[in-house]
């Protein structure tokens, strides 16, 4: 009969199952009072639970004399009367992460790591996701109007609503304005010196913008580059025009009192520009030594004209180079030749061959580099195809190989100093060094392949790198030359303003021996103190003197030098805070530049209406996710030069 009753209960909901429960049960006793009434007492009905709420819900009555449902789980509590019975924990029990079957939660992939999540949909998120997915994939604004987006979404879950794109344009503005005042917040908390790198740029509608990256080191030694501006620049771009941009900006974010440096090309409108935005932080005092060191130039920019000057007289077996892999990239079927030459010769074929850009060196540099790896193939190639007319002898392989070998110190130091993950002060002065040093050897050796190329690229490098740079000299501080009086001039004047930013609180010998115990009953030793003499004077070394004694470190060993300093900055206090804001100092624009790589994606020719206001916000969330190594990007890309290696470089013999 119980069996009958359960299955009766099963078939019904939860609240008729409730109400069922209220009604008394037969009792045998009560019918036959005469049969048993000796041996048993009558028992009181005990109300039957039989709703799934219970597997979660225990019954608490408060103070107040009121019952109510309290969530094994997470602790809810519902009011249960009779009123509204099992009701409200039925509510509860459907929104309540902690009760749910794991058959009701779908896995979701969170930057690569699998969780569980409600099935719950929230209109809000929903919106938040579509906002975020069109800035960070350049979506255009009337995405959210075209019909099978809507169509997939609403099948998706019948909730799923698009907002319309005036909409849309408003919250890309507003989550523009939340991260703004993220990074705003981040700069007022930091208490060191911003450098800076700044480029500008025009659009294929002709508009001018101009992009303000910041470089710092915070607290924990961690070097952070932050995209702060990509604003409109109307013409004319003459150097005060963009002084009043660049410091309309700078009061924006107000970090005007905060400015180290400021990292810019070599075009003539910068100078004056520079010069003009000198002179007015100068009038605030807002600059170090009165903006000695405020500018740098853009060594990867410098590099770049250099080399280009020694390839303007392009050699001769170069030129064949060129002619040579244009003959095997003019068709299908030279190419598949050229495949069954570099398998007859057992080379890799997925290098490739590289095509040089007349406007860029190093795509020059990277052909000569494939195709010298494919010599052999290439002289197959000449065996096997009659057609094939721009073969070289083996003494034009050979110059080639030494010219290659030549571009390579310019290309790899380019490299180095085009990345902003890493500090590249202290990679300055060895590797401009190590440039002159090659053009010297190279002019002076007159039967050196290269002569004749270094001879072109001597008198551009001596008009822009011949006076070293004081302020990036200071980050390999080290052993004496010739100039090393300036050079430790201008680090002590550099450190006079850091010195006593951190108070020492080392005990001086008088003070230790105002505080101890004097003996004066026993004066034996009177003559031993009288042998320091009366006029001996004990100078106090700073930091800097202190650190300046100590055994370098070993030029070659790769050391991460944020590592090191972070282990030493208690050792150096105050040294320390200066060594931040030089090695914040990035010594390219690659960083600015980078901005301009995103602005070419978003105006483009069919999006190149678009205001000002929503271009300006689009790279500052998609820069972090360009790739900063640029040198290995397709040569249809926009960057000249740049790109970092994902390894920490060596010290260099630095700070």
């Amino acid at each position: 009969m119980d069996d009958l009753i359960d299955k009766g209960y099963q078939s019904l909901s939860d609240d008729e199952a409730d109400v069922l429960e209220n009604v008394p049960t037969k009792n045998p006793t009560t019918e036959n009072p005469s049969e048993g009434s000796s041996k048993f007492k009558k028992q009181p009905a005990t109300k039957r639970k039989r709703s799934k709420v219970w597997t979660t819900f225990d019954l608490v009555t408060g103070a107040d004399k009121i019952t109510r449902g309290r969530c094994t789980k997470g602790g809810y509590m519902c009011i249960y009367d009779s009123k509204n019975g099992t009701g409200n924990l039925l509510k509860h029990q459907k929104v309540c992460v902690d009760t749910k079957d794991i058959r009701q939660m779908v896995l979701s992939s969170s930057e690569g790591s699998m969780a569980l999540r409600n099935t719950l949909f929230d209109p809000q998120v929903f919106r938040d996701l579509i906002t975020n997915a069109v800035i960070k994939r350049n979506f255009p604004l009337h995405f959210v109007d075209y019909e099978g987006i809507k169509d997939a979404f609403i099948y998706a879950h019948p909730k799923s609503t698009l907002v319309s794109r005036n909409t849309l344009k408003k919250d890309i503005l507003s989550c523009y304005q939340f991260e703004k005042k993220k990074m705003f917040n981040m700069l007022q908390d930091f208490d060191g010196r911003v450098s800076l790198t700044s480029d500008l740029w025009t659009s294929v509608a002709t508009d001018g913008y101009i992009s303000l990256t910041a470089h710092f080191i915070t607290s924990d030694w961690i070097l952070h580059k932050k995209l702060l501006n990509f604003s409109y620049l109307p013409s004319p771009h003459t150097g005060i025009t963009i002084s009043e941009k660049i410091y309309k900006m700078l009061c924006e974010w107000n970090i005007e009192s905060k400015l180290g440096s400021i990292t810019l090309d070599n075009a003539s409108s910068k100078d004056s520009f520079v010069a003009t935005l000198r002179t007015q932080l100068n009038l605030r005092n807002a600059l170090l030594c009165k903006g000695e060191f405020f500018h740098i130039r853009c060594c990867a920019h410098i590099l770049n004209l250099i080399v280009q000057e020694g390839l303007k007289e392009m050699d001769e077996s170069v030129v064949k180079i060129c002619e040579s892999v244009k003959y095997i990239k003019g068709s299908q079927v030279r190419k598949e030749k050229f495949r069954e030459c570099i398998s007859s010769v057992a080379l890799d074929k997925k290098r490739g061959l590289r095509q040089d850009v007349p406007t860029r060196w190093n795509s020059t540099f990277l052909m000569l580099e494939s195709a010298i790896y494919y010599r052999h193939a290439f002289t197959h190639l000449q065996l096997t195809d009659s057609n094939y007319k721009h073969g070289l002898p083996d003494d034009e392989w050979d110059k080639v190989e030494g010219i290659c070998k030549f571009l390579s110190v310019s290309y790899n130091i380019t490299r180095l100093f085009s990345g902003s993950k890493y500090p590249t002060a202290n990679l300055y002065f060895p590797n401009v060094f190590l440039v002159e040093l090659t053009l010297i050897k190279a002019v002076e050796d007159r039967n050196y392949i290269a002569s004749s190329l270094a001879e072109r690229m001597r008198p551009k490098f001596n008009k822009y790198l011949k006076e070293y740079s004081i302020i990036l000299a200071i980050a390999v501080y080290g052993e004496d030359s010739e100039q090393i009086g300036k050079l430790h001039r201008a680090l002590k004047a550099l450190f006079d303003l850091y010195k006593d930013k951190i108070p020492s609180y080392s005990t001086t010998s008088e003070e230790f021996a105002s505080n101890s115990f004097h003996n004066e009953g026993n004066d034996v030793l009177k003559e031993f103190d009288a042998m320091d003499g009366e006029n001996s004077v004990a100078l106090e070394k700073t930091e800097l003197d202190k650190y300046l004694e100590e055994k370098r470190l070993n030029r070659n060993l790769e050391i991460d030098i944020l590592e090191y300093w972070r282990i030493n900055q208690y050792r150096f206090p105050n040294l320390s805070l200066m060594v931040k804001d030089i090695l914040s100092i990035p010594i390219s624009t690659v960083a600015s530049e980078s901005a301009f790589s995103v602005g070419g994606r978003i105006l483009d020719q069919y999006r190149s209406s678009l205001a000002s206001n929503i271009v300006e916000t689009a790279p500052n969330f998609t820069l972090e996710e360009l790739t900063e190594d640029i040198m290995n990007l397709t040569l249809s890309d926009d960057m000249d030069f740049g790109g970092e290696s994902s390894v920490v470089p060596p010290l260099q013999g630095g700070i």
